[in-house]
């Protein structure tokens, strides 16, 4: 029997991927334009799309794998995000990112095979060190509340027999080129990327093996023996499924009112001139995540591929359950940003932001993955709770060893999480969480 699926809602990503922006233009994928047959279907483009694609080149030998992208590769939130590949507990909802020390080891040995797999990925296309550095990650802090946020992280981490180096204010200048953090804490194993490079790299490099095409939603599925993926202008005919769609599971009918659809913006400046980037100093491939999570992520980046010098703010919070955000709210934001930038870069007074954007964030109220098999050979590899580089490449890469019934202690420990919390009704839910928001951001003071 035959189970249809329509898809409710396509994705809609409100100003440019500012990482994409800024690389020269991109080789383009065909769109599906015929009818095709193929082993295996991967439904999004994304960190975990591409996961799941090299994951399949590697273990199933002449079977036919297709790729389906909504719009262009690295233009929706995998060209809008930080670019963090996080090792270590980073908790959204934790007012210092740590969580219970069981469930942060279980997570850190999680996100180290991710990255590991990402590495591997880097290695293997021939990505140079500014697409993926592991370079360690910085947190800092602005205020005395941030720097203790920062020493209860610090202790945390002896506890988990993890390493770290604190930072006085003058090491973090020294490094940033900027007075405003009073401490930091470095940890080793993080790893900053390029997201758009990254991706649109990656797919040069499986292009010869998986059949990817961009533009080409998936507009219906029609399960069965062999189901069937309808595109506004062809199909796929194929066994085995794995949607790879982050929060975007729901327009596909799973996961009803169980995932929160999170918006967070970006800002970056226009290329920096010689002048400003030595009036800046420091080093020149940096980035901060804030002490409290609410507060502003800062990267400073040097010219890949002719893009220039320049430096990108990161901050605010909403819950959209509807999965798009208006001008308004992008409006708002910004000034927003405009000042976390000018409190921070004093010496770059009157450089403009050139790319401005908003990005989408999957999280569960329990922080657990949407990840299983949700229909006979149908995958999903989804929610990522905020951290989709690294969780959108473990989800992407473990959801193929289920299909496939490759069973290792990892997958295991992956699918030992408990299935996503049913969410509160709106519009409780909507207001108490974007006035929880708020409030958080107001606690975190300059910090933001």
């Amino acid at each position: 029997m035959t189970k249809t699926i329509n898809v409710r809602r396509l994705p809609r990503d409100t100003g440019p991927a500012g990482w994409n922006s800024i690389l020269p233009p991109a080789r383009t994928h065909p769109e599906l334009k015929e009818d095709i047959r193929a082993d295996w279907v991967v439904v999004g483009g994304g960190f975990a799309g591409m996961a799941a694609a090299r994951r399949l080149s590697q273990l199933v030998g002449d079977d036919r794998v297709v790729l389906l992208e909504a719009g262009r590769l690295a233009q929706g939130p995998a060209g809008r995000n930080s670019g963090f590949m996080i090792d270590l507990p980073h908790e959204l909802n934790s007012e210092t990112y740590a969580g219970a020390a069981e469930a942060d080891m279980l997570q850190i040995r999680l996100n180290r095979a991710a990255i590991d797999f990402a590495r591997n990925m880097a290695r293997e296309f021939d990505m140079p060190e500014r697409v993926f550095d592991p370079c360690g990650k910085l947190t800092g802090a602005a205020t005395a509340k941030g720097a203790q946020h920062i020493d209860s992280y610090a202790r945390h981490l002896e506890g988990l027999g993890e390493q770290y180096r604190l930072l006085d204010a003058g090491e973090m200048k020294a490094h940033t080129g900027i007075d405003f953090y009073q401490k930091g804490l470095y940890t080793p194993g993080a790893v900053m990327i390029q997201p758009a490079a990254f991706i649109r790299m990656a797919a040069e490099g499986l292009a010869e093996r998986v059949a990817i095409y961009e533009q080409s939603p998936v507009l219906k599925m029609d399960l069965g023996d062999e189901h069937v993926l309808h595109t506004p202008q062809g199909r796929v005919r194929a066994r085995h499924v794995i949607l790879a769609v982050n929060g975007h599971i729901q327009s596909f009918g799973f996961y009803p009112r169980q995932l929160l659809h999170v918006f967070t913006y970006a800002s970056m400046t226009r290329a920096l001139s010689a002048g400003e980037a030595a009036r800046l100093g420091g080093t020149p491939d940096w980035g901060v995540l804030p002490a409290d999570p609410m507060g502003t992520t800062v990267r400073r980046v040097s010219s890949l591929m002719g893009s220039g010098d320049r430096v990108t703010v990161r901050n605010r919070f909403t819950l959209n359950q509807s999965m798009e955000i208006s001008e308004r709210q992008l409006r708002d934001v910004f000034k927003a940003h405009d000042r976390a930038f000018a409190a921070r870069f004093p010496m770059l007074d009157g450089v403009p932001m050139e790319h401005r954007w908003g990005g989408r964030l999957c999280l569960s109220w329990n922080s657990v993955p949407a990840f299983g098999e949700l229909e006979s050979r149908v995958y999903s590899a989804a929610c990522q709770n905020g951290l989709g580089t690294v969780k959108g490449t473990l989800s992407g890469m473990l959801a193929v060893d289920l299909a496939l019934n490759h069973r290792s202690e990892l997958l295991d420990e992956f699918m030992s999480y408990e299935a996503p919390r049913r969410l509160p009704p709106e519009p409780f839910l909507s207001v108490g969480a974007n006035l929880t928001m708020r409030w958080k951001e107001w606690l975190a003071g300059i910090e933001l």
